[in-house]
This record gives structure tokens, C-alpha cells and sequence, in this order.
């Protein structure tokens, strides 16, 4: 998300960085030239207004004309806009009582089902047994028999009422959820349009049945302007608290994140970063404002790899190899996997200052590598994972047959496990060794062509 802005922003704004003087005449081309980039994205027209014409009024101020180095404070100021846009400060999920009632609402298809199973992971990290799910979406085939088997994947409770009336099913979820002590209670609800006169009739019944103390407008990061005219809707029929932004791993253009705070009032709370039931996490609008004007995210990164790596499973990797033992295919695996937990080269690479937006694109490196490798691994017995050198000419094609996949990749797979071992082998002298681990090093595929498809 946001790349393509990104990289029109990061351009504009980079002709002023570090001039010692600007004019107004530079001032006013780069500010139309930041309304057009927002327009762009589909940012909402009285958006993109406001937003540049806050820039412009601060930035011929004498902010700007009093400062030493004009084109960084430039910067700041667009920082400081974009920052205002996407909420300020944002708060997390809070509850009145027990159980604390999380209310989510929305158009079809924007991922509300996965996104209560997401919100009951977060909630529940600490103790599983104080979260509960129930849906009230009697109009979607299977939608509760999904909710039930995403909730069995995180071993948290699904209620399931016997009643085909959805607002009955939201008052009997909430008085078992008391009985029973659970912190939480997570309502799903079906998917509306906000022109539907019943259906947002029967949502706000719902809402007043439970009374939720967090009502969240979950939306596509993929969708039109349409979908932030149906969150103001949706919050003046029931009083939104927050919305859930879905997809932002995917190529939108970012519009909507950028649009739904000014547009509604209502700020995002959480941002969806890919299918895992673990992808959610807190809304930051200075990180992302930072991430947009492509000045990355560290601390965002650092908390992605303390959530993907597990650290004793790193000390006995880094014990191993400081006893001499080669690192085998399947702790090569492991670091594979955990790329993948950390939502991927894109993830990290999105998140690294100084790196511009679409740079892995550019690198043309193949980020599906990583699932093949992780298949060839699979493809090998057990014993060919820990000791690769048995590994000859009639292994390797049938390896590669049960991947679906060459020999000439079986070779290549090897070859940078090989590479990695002796990495580690030197971190290990040189002591740095459980430094390399934590970053998830594993086998950064290659690029097109090389590391075979």
C-alpha cells in the first residue's frame, strides 16, 4: 500500500531537502505537485484540499523562512500534515466492563470474519480463555461455520446460539460472555450496504442490544471512495469508535487510509498486513506518515522481528553452530519461515529508512522463492535435511519432481544453504551470531531468473 504515493511524495519533496533557500514560486509547484500525487492515490478531494493547503499557509510561514535548513522543515511540515490526516494519536482497544463488547461492521467483502478471528488473536495473546467470538451473519452461506473453524485454529471460544434471529443471537452471545467471565466478547456481523434501509436497521438493533464499547467500520485499503461515504453512514446510524483498514499488503493506492479520519472523524485503530491470523496490529500514524514520505519505520521493524523470532529456537540454532555442528536444511527452513512470518522481503524492505517504496520491484527479486524453497526442503527426507551432502544427481531429481519444480533450483537451493552455513560459521567467530539469527536471515531469494521459478 501507499507505494505509488510514496514515490511521487518522496520525489516532490526531495527537490527541497537540503537547500539552504526556498522560494515561494518552489513552495507553491511542490505543493500542487503533492495535491495531484494524493489525487492520485484516491484521496478524497476535500482531503487532498485541506491537507495542502495546511502545508502551504505553514510552510510560506515563518517556520520555514526563519529556519537554517528550509527543505527539511519543509519536510517536517508535510510529516506533521500527514500525521494530522491519518488520526494523530490513537488509542487501543479499551473495554468499559467485562466482557469489553468489540463491534465490527462493514461492506461485503472486506474481510470482517477473518478480521474478528485477527482481533481475537491480539486480544487474547496473554490468555486465550478470555476472549469469545460469535456471528450474527444469517445471511452468508457458512459465514458462522468460519468464524467457528478460525476460532478453533486460535483455540478460543465460538459461541454459537440457537437462533436464526441475529440480534437474538448478539443478546444471548453477550449474557453467556457475562456468565462465564470472559474479558472479551467479539460480535461479527453480515456484510451491508449503507443505502440497504433494513439490513442497517437490523445493525443498529444489534448495537443496541450489546451496547459495545468498540464499534469498528472495517474497509478494504483496495476500495473506492464510495467505502469511506459509507463509513460516515455507518458512524452516524452508530457512533463508530475506530475502523480496521484490511489488504494493506496488497497495491492499493492508499486513498482510503488517508481519506476515512478526515472524512468521518473516526481514526484507524488496526491495520490488516496479510492473511496469518497474527497480520493485525496497532494503527501508528506517525510510523505510517513516516513509511509514506519514505523515511521507513524502525521501531515498527524491530517490533515485526520480536514477534517473528523466536529466541530460544535462535540461542539453540547459535549454540549448534558454535559447537561445530554444520546448520542443516531444516534450520535453513526455519529461517525461511520466519521471512514469511514478517510478512516477507516487502515487509521489511517497506519498513527500512532511506529505502524508496517499490525497491524490491526494482531489484526484480522474486519474493515466491521463498515458498519454493520451503517445498524443495519438504520435497527431502529427513535425512537429506540434516546431512545435504548424501544429496546426488537421482535425489535431486526426485526432489525436484516432488516439488514441482528442476534440478537446476535444487542445485540453487543448496548452493545458498551452503553460502548461509559458512556465513554463520564466520558470525560465529567473530561472535555475532545470535544478532544474525534475530534478524531472520534465512535465504533471501535472488533475482528473476536466477533462483528459477
Amino acid at each position: 500500500m501507499f507505494q505509488s504515493l510514496s514515490d511521487r511524495l518522496t520525489k516532490v519533496v526531495g527537490k527541497l531537502t537540503g537547500r539552504g533557500r526556498i522560494t515561494e514560486d518552489n513552495v507553491r509547484t511542490t505543493v500542487r505537485q503533492i495535491r495531484m500525487a494524493l489525487l492520485e492515490a484516491d484521496v478524497a478531494l476535500p482531503v487532498a484540499k485541506a491537507l495542502v493547503d495546511r502545508v502551504l499557509e505553514r510552510a510560506l510561514g515563518e517556520e520555514v523562512a526563519a529556519s537554517l535548513n528550509p527543505g527539511q522543515v519543509f519536510v517536517k511540515i508535510v510529516n506533521d500534515e500527514l500525521v494530522t490526516v491519518l488520526g494523530g494519536t490513537v488509542s487501543p482497544l479499551a473495554a468499559r466492563g467485562r466482557p469489553g463488547v468489540v463491534l465490527l461492521v462493514g461492506l461485503q467483502g472486506a474481510g470482517k470474519t477473518t478480521t474478528a478471528a485477527k482481533i481475537a488473536e491480539l486480544l487474547g495473546k496473554r490468555d486465550r480463555d478470555r476472549v469469545c467470538l460469535v456471528s450474527t451473519d444469517i445471511y452468508r452461506p457458512a459465514a458462522r461455520e468460519q468464524l467457528a473453524t478460525l476460532a478453533e485454529q486460535l483455540s478460543v471460544r465460538c459461541l454459537v446460539p440457537d437462533s436464526d434471529d441475529p440480534v437474538a443471537i448478539a443478546t444471548e452471545a453477550l449474557a453467556t460472555a457475562r456468565h462465564e467471565g470472559f474479558r472479551w466478547l467479539i460480535v461479527d456481523t453480515a456484510g451491508r450496504l449503507h443505502v440497504d434501509a433494513e439490513l442497517m436497521a437490523e445493525v443498529a438493533s444489534i448495537y443496541s442490544a450489546v451496547d459495545p464499547d468498540e464499534t469498528l467500520f472495517v474497509v478494504d485499503a483496495m476500495a473506492g471512495q464510495d467505502a469511506v461515504n459509507s463509513a460516515r453512514v455507518f458512524h452516524d446510524r452508530l457512533a463508530l469508535t475506530g475502523a480496521v483498514l484490511t489488504k494493506a499488503d496488497g497495491d492499493a493506492r492508499g486513498g482510503v487510509a488517508l481519506s476515512v479520519r478526515e472524512v468521518t472523524g473516526v481514526p484507524i485503530r488496526l491495520l490488516g498486513t496479510g492473511e496469518r491470523l497474527d497480520a493485525l496490529e496497532p494503527f501508528v500514524p506517525e510510523r505510517m506518515a513516516s513509511r509514506i514520505l519514505g523515511m521507513g519505520d524502525v521501531v515498527g521493524l524491530v517490533e515485526t522481528v520480536e514477534r517473528a523470532v523466536d529466541r530460544d529456537q535462535a540461542e539453540r540454532m547459535a549454540a549448534k553452530v558454535k559447537r561445530g555442528r554444520a546448520l542443516s536444511l531444516e534450520d535453513f527452513r526455519t529461517q525461511l519461515e520466519q521471512i514469511q512470518s514478517m510478512g516477507g522481503l516487502a515487509g521489511l524492505v517497506d519498513k527500512l529508512p532511506g529505502v524508496p517504496a517499490g525497491a524490491l520491484a526494482q531489484a526484480n527479486v522474486d519474493e515466491r522463492q521463498i515458498r519454493h524453497q520451503i517445498a524443495l526442503i519438504d520435497s527431502m527426507t529427513p535425512g537429506e535435511r540434516r546431512n545435504p551432502s548424501v544429496i546426488d544427481g537421482s535425489r535431486k531429481r526426485r526432489i525436484a519432481a516432488g516439488a514441482g519444480s528442476s534440478v537446476q533450483a535444487v542445485n540453487r537451493l543448496l548452493k545458498q544453504h551452503k553460502t548461509l552455513a559458512k556465513t554463520m560459521k564466520r558470525a560465529a567467530r567473530a561472535g555475532g551470531l545470535e544478532r544474525l539469527l534475530a534478524g531472520g536471515i534465512g535465504g533471501a531469494p535472488g533475482r528473476r531468473g536466477r533462483m528459477g521459478r
